[in-house]
């Protein structure tokens, strides 16, 4: 049966366990949807009040373009080994470990897309937060610094979709910041589509597979395709 929406509430309300900060993480391809969905969920568990869950993605550990420039990587900007990754997963594990901390936040990076540079001290984690929401491609790589990140994570979800829509998804996305409609598809077909094959080959690591949902708040969400607003289906991938 296809998952809803509030399915998958209701699996992030079931991590929380008394004395521990969760953290739930949410792979994929570049455009598959993580950030709408990572979004949609924080926004709808925390309500108009008293915000408990809070949300810190990945991209903020790009490395800079000066540092991309010095390693000679900038071209391949996205590629696993231009990120900070044991600086991700030292965070992720000082947010397990804080929690709870009277009064501390735990700041983390964030990634500013019209820069398109990481920004430090700009997500505020507070200690209040229980369930602590993370995105990004490569939550699942199992080589280097990346296989720290995986331990820290409670549950890992892999979202993916129509390959089609995808790769419209991105181009979009690289003109809507500034790229031309040439330079965005050459850009994609280069650089995201290689991250994509590497990122797809982790699926089978996933706590569960989203392939879309239905029932997103108000219409949300950036699954429609072939069957309308809320196509779609789910595997555990347990």
């Amino acid at each position: 049966m296809p998952l809803t929406f509030e399915d998958l509430l209701t699996r992030a309300r079931a991590l929380i366990r008394p004395g521990r900060r969760a953290l739930l993480g949410i792979a994929g391809s570049p455009g598959a949807g993580k950030s709408t969905l990572a979004e949609q969920l924080v926004r709808t568990l925390n309500g108009p009040r008293d915000p408990w869950v809070a949300h810190v993605p990945m991209d903020g550990f790009h490395l800079a373009d000066i540092e991309l420039d010095r390693l000679g990587r900038r071209d391949r900007k996205g590629a696993p080994d231009t990120f900070d990754a044991a600086g991700y997963a030292a965070l992720l594990r000082r947010l397990r470990e804080e929690e709870g901390d009277d009064g501390d936040v735990v700041y983390a990076p964030g990634f500013e897309r019209i820069l398109e540079q990481p920004i430090a001290g700009a997500i505020p984690v507070p200690s209040t937060a229980r369930l602590v929401v993370t995105e990004g491609n490569y939550l699942l790589l199992d080589t280097g610094a990346w296989a720290r990140v995986r331990p820290q994570l409670d549950e890992v979800w892999f979202c993916e979709w129509d390959e089609e829509e995808r790769v419209r998804r991105l181009v979009d996305r690289h003109e809507e910041f500034g790229k031309s409609h040439e330079e965005a598809v050459a850009w994609v077909l280069r650089s995201d589509q290689r991250n994509a094959r590497l990122v797809a080959a982790t699926r089978e690591r996933a706590d569960l597979v989203v392939r879309g949902v239905v029932g997103w708040p108000d219409g949300a969400g950036p699954h429609r395709a072939g069957g309308g607003p809320g196509a779609v289906g789910a595997d555990a991938g347990e």
